[in-house]
């Protein structure tokens, strides 16, 4: 499951793949551009390119962003020839270990038959603030191998597995230095192909001494997220409070609005579920697929409100317009190809070759559906604007053009604070409170609902939408006047 993403990885990764660095600072342009909240892949780059001066500016740049969690996996890898990859990150307490079982393992030089050095292949944990000194040690000589470096801290090499043909190796290493680490396979081989599978377990020991197997800054999640739950409900209550006792005003989509919350607090539960099974057992029992099922009822049912509220439908037309519908028939597809995207993040792991590819998918899906879905509610202040002019009803017209205009508002100011503001807090925040651009999140997302709520909800006698007769002519001079200008 992926909570947030790391775009440090993502450009990483990108060079690892053998990218040209015109690429890669397009890359690093479209991460900053269009997203704010992702973890991908790959310390790749730093071996091969180190030497650029554009590609380590990138490293530095994205060495800072950090979320992460972490489940027990085994990934495989199959004839792989990149020269470093990013396994996990992870924030460790005093009381951290990590353990590592490599098992099914082949290495074959495509150069040549000679056998590589096992010494030059192997496991190590990088922590970011020694990413700098590493940088500087591959620049100042190319063929540096990062396992030589004196500011990681290798875990093994291939030169301690067992002897052919089992080639297995299992052992638990403690963390006792507080910080957050990256752990990295490195080969530092060129022209060798790796296969092997790896299991990799990381967690912490709470005060009990059972295995937590969360982020430092994540392990509150499930706790935070089953309290916002609880917080939706008195809001749901209200909700169908609302609709009961106005039944006269209820449209369509009041009860679609009503269902937008019922799938959040569904959302939010499903969520605690899943992260308290993988911080205390480090899988999620089936949980994510409700979760991610659910994700995606969410985030397709949100944008689709937004859409329907910003042309009027239900409560001003009696239709949707045709120019609504390609919204909408642009959006739900972008919004499936983006949710298959974060299953496809959230059940790998940066290890993936494509893990770059995805999360440009993501991220390009997400921005599109932002800037798609503020386009019917101009297009409504404007239809209003010019409606004002020739129906005779200005104060009716004006009262319209605040709602939206107020609504279009409250839209940009949540897409602004949960693409860019808790991106912020999530870069700015020690490891230790990443938690807190989540709550923030979270919040913003309440506030949100409760706004839209109390702007289209149903009430007999809207004060937007219902007035007298002697504010015309205060509404005609603001029309006028140009008052209600967007």
């Amino acid at each position: 499951m992926v909570l947030a993403d790391d775009n440090f990885s993502t450009v990483v990764a990108a060079v690892g793949e053998r990218r040209s660095i015109q690429n890669n600072m397009k890359a690093f342009i479209r991460c900053i551009n269009l997203h704010f909240h992702q973890q991908v892949s790959g310390f790749s780059s730093a071996v091969k390119v180190a030497k650029t001066p554009y590609c380590l500016l990138i490293l530095l740049l994205f060495s800072i962003l950090s979320p992460s969690t972490a489940e027990i996996k085994s990934p495989s890898i199959n004839s792989d020839t990149r020269p470093v990859i990013l396994f996990e990150k992870f924030g460790f307490t005093h009381t951290g270990h990590v353990s590592i079982a490599v098992s099914s393992l082949s290495v074959a030089n495509l150069s040549s038959t000679a056998l590589p050095e096992p010494s030059h292949l192997g496991f190590f944990l990088l922590h970011e603030e020694s990413l700098v000194q590493v940088l500087i040690e591959i620049q100042q000589n190319p063929c540096f191998c990062v396992l030589d470096s004196h500011y990681i801290s290798r875990l093994f090499t291939f030169s301690e597995l067992s002897p052919p043909p089992l080639a297995f190796f299992n052992r638990s290493y403690p963390v006792t230095t507080p910080n957050k680490y990256s752990l990295f396979f490195a080969n530092c081989v060129p022209e060798t192909a790796v296969s092997m599978v790896v299991r990799t377990e990381v967690y912490n020991l709470d005060s009990y001494g059972s295995k937590d197997y969360l982020s430092a800054g994540q392990t509150q999640l499930p706790t935070l997220y089953f309290l916002f739950s609880l917080a939706y409900l008195p809001f749901l209550g209200f909700l169908a409070y609302v609709c009961y006792t106005n039944k006269q005003s209820v449209h369509r989509i009041h009860l679609l609005m009503s269902s937008l919350v019922l799938v959040k607090v569904l959302n939010l539960i499903f969520v605690t579920a899943d992260m308290h099974f993988v911080k205390v057992t480090g899988t999620p029992h089936r949980w994510h697929v409700l979760f991610y099922i659910f994700q995606f009822v969410l985030v397709v049912l949100l944008f689709t409100v937004i859409i329907l509220i910003g042309t009027g439908w239900s409560f001003l037309k009696p239709f949707l317009q045709e120019r609504g519908k390609k919204v909408l028939m642009i959006v739900i597809p972008l919004q499936v190809l983006a949710n298959v995207a974060s299953v496809v993040i959230g059940e790998t792991g940066p290890f993936i070759k494509d893990w770059v590819t995805w999360n440009q998918v993501f991220l390009l899906a997400d921005i599109i559906c932002c800037c798609a879905i503020i386009f019917p509610i101009v297009w409504s202040i404007r239809s209003l604007r010019e409606t004002s002019k020739t129906d005779g009803k200005a104060a009716r017209n004006l009262a319209k053009l605040t709602l939206f205009r107020r609504f279009f508002i409250v839209v940009i100011g949540y897409l602004f604070f949960t693409r860019i503001v808790v991106f912020a807090l999530r870069t700015m925040a020690a490891y230790k409170f990443q938690w807190v651009s989540q709550a923030a999140e979270e919040i913003a997302s309440l506030a949100f609902y409760m706004a839209m709520f109390n702007m289209f909800g149903p009430v007999e006698k809207n004060k937007y939408l219902v007035l007298v007769e002697e504010e015309e002519k205060a509404a005609e001079m603001a029309l006028k006047d140009g008052e209600s200008e967007l």
